[in-house]
């Protein structure tokens, strides 16, 4: 391919609106262009990495015996309704009816589809197991897109979903996903990514990863100890807390803070710690309204994942409104009213002397003892892990959390869709049975974007030769020396009939604009042909991270670079 030729202009200044830099990179390299907001058309560059991340995934894919099919982007809206999805999903879901009046939507994630495509044909055991997968473009609605190709709308993904007539057989098959999963992430470039244990959410089931890769910039935070080993998303981690009372026992007492509403101004008003303290933090339920009270130790922040799947149902941040019975600032367990439902934190089992909202206008409580105040409390654990917290799984305080994109994941759904759906096989002893399911996703676009976030440098990309666009850029400086035009010439033709891919750049540029270019591209192997290497009888040849840095004869240029390029490929 030849430079001038490609469609798309890069540019050096970083776009404003770009807050990491794999969305700045990929938008200054000419990589994709914003069509709305979390939508992007992909340029020549970008396709060709896609698709190149979409082949490793295919390999792995059938190589532990997957099937490639395809689902519709636009389902009607029964398959959800079978399922109770297209009511319990939120506005991420695009519903829409078509010329007819049917209600239709435009697939988020495809079970329903999967369990219509083989209903039929698994009616007996003997077709058991097997997995079906798809890369497709798919629709989510997000509130917040962000990121670039890191949180979008529009999406490319490959997702699959194994059907078996036991848990010890998905149980063995996710194994095998799970390992196939860290190939393509190698294979990919990106190595260094994890699996976190992580929360089902609209899927369901009763165990999930998520694969991460850990990153200061990412959008999800991961609960890790490095004394054990744990690793898991903070949306599912168990926050553990430890309290001990204090030896002598307050009375409960209403106090005047005037115009102090904060946990922190209440603390700051009467001299005690944040962990001393009894919090309100307000919810509603998305289907009634319905106010939700969670109460949890000051210090903390409530985890809504948790609160979600405890309820059962969707919430939102509650909006006090006068006669709703809530007065914001003051809120506190003891005397509430009675028809808002109340929940507590663990974190607040076996505290005393916490200072809470008096349910009064500029009131609040001392003295607050649990166990004396509110012996009819239940606990649950509604709170986030934080930093240097009780690991779950040793019960050393040594976690540690950090930032993560999450680049694929993987569920064991069981049969919530399968029963919901009536697909049914007969089994050995002839009764009738649900299969169980398992489901496996990784999104390309946000693979691509994570591996450049991953890879680059303050020039652009590096990709790694695996997934990148072109495997060599060939740099022509100064074309219109005949030397060095005519040799260059011959060198893009003689490397592509060794099949190797080339982006040839014989532009009547500067160096510096040429080479600027080239960093922006990101091609893991870069050949410079110029008037001074023609003198002394050699190119130059130059890894994109500058590990490689040497010359060759100009007759021993092209099986160096083939040889280099086989090399980056292992």
């Amino acid at each position: 391919m030849k430079m001038e030729r490609i469609v798309g202009e890069r540019f050096k200044e970083r776009p404003a609106d770009c807050v990491i830099d794999s969305h700045a990179l990929m938008i200054r390299g000419g990589y994709m262009k914003y069509v709305a907001n979390g939508i992007y058309s992909q340029y020549a560059p970008l396709k060709r990495i896609c698709r190149k991340i979409e082949q490793i995934i295919r390999e792995e894919m059938d190589a532990i015996d997957g099937q490639e099919v395809q689902f519709p982007v636009a389902l009607p809206a029964s398959l959800w309704e079978e399922t109770g999805r297209y009511e319990s999903v939120g506005n991420e879901l695009l519903r829409f009816k078509d010329r007819n009046g049917s209600k239709m939507v435009l697939g988020m994630t495809h079970e329903e589809a999967a369990v219509h495509l083989v209903k039929e044909y698994g009616q007996t055991y003997a077709k058991y197991p097997f997995m079906i997968y798809q890369i497709q473009t798919k629709f989510r609605d997000e509130a917040r897109p962000r990121a670039g190709l890191i949180r979008v709308r529009e999406f490319t993904m490959k997702d699959a979903y194994s059907f078996h007539t036991s848990q010890e057989d998905l149980e063995e098959y996710y194994e095998r996903c799970y390992k196939a999963y860290e190939r393509i992430f190698a294979r990919a470039g990106i190595p260094e990514t994890i699996a976190v244990a992580s929360d089902s959410g609209m899927m369901g089931g009763s165990l999930s990863h998520e694969f991460m890769l850990l990153t200061p910039v990412g959008e999800d935070s991961i609960a890790i100890c490095p004394e054990c080993g744990y690793r898991a998303n903070v949306e599912m981690a168990e926050s553990i807390i430890e309290n001990e009372k204090d030896a002598v026992q307050e009375e409960l007492t209403l106090v005047h803070t005037p115009d102090i509403h904060t946990i922190e101004d209440v603390c700051r008003f009467l001299g005690t710690p944040e962990e001393k303290s009894c919090k309100a933090v307000v919810y509603q339920k998305n289907a009634t309204d319905e106010f939700v009270v969670i109460f949890i130790r000051g210090d903390l922040d409530v985890n809504e994942t948790k609160v979600t799947n405890f309820l059962k149902e969707e919430i939102h941040p509650g909006e006090i409104t006068e006669g709703c019975g809530l007065l914001a600032g003051y809120i506190g367990p003891y005397n509430l009213p009675d028809h808002i439902t109340v929940l507590y934190d663990s974190s607040l089992k076996g505290t005393s002397n916490l200072s809470c909202g008096g349910n009064k206008e500029e009131y609040h409580y001392t003295g607050l003892c649990m166990e004396r105040d509110l012996p009819e409390a239940e606990y649950h654990d509604f709170a986030k892990i934080k930093e240097g917290g009780i690991c779950p799984q040793c019960k050393k305080p040594a976690v540690k959390v950090s930032r993560g994109i999450e680049v694929g994941n993987i569920f064991q759904l069981g049969t919530k869709y399968s029963k919901s759906m009536e697909m049914k096989y007969l089994d050995k002893d002839g009764t009738e049975k649900y299969p169980i399911m398992g489901c496996y996703g990784i999104g390309v676009g946000r693979l691509a974007a994570s591996v450049c976030e991953a890879h680059h440098d303050e020039y652009g990309p590096i990709w790694p030769m695996s997934i990148a666009p072109w495997q060599v850029h060939l740099c022509c400086v100064r074309p219109d020396n005949e030397e060095v035009k005519g040799y260059a010439d011959k060198l893009y033709e003689e490397l592509q009939s060794q099949g190797i891919e080339v982006l040839y750049d014989d532009r009547k540029v500067s160096a510096g604009v040429m080479f600027s270019d080239a960093d922006l591209m990101g091609v893991p192997v870069r050949v410079i042909a110029s008037p001074r290497n023609m003198k002394e009888g050699c190119c130059e040849i130059v890894s994109r991270d500058k590990s490689i840095q040497k010359k060759a004869g100009l007759d021993q240029v092209c099986s160096e670079v083939k040889l280099l390029v086989e090399e980056m490929m292992r």
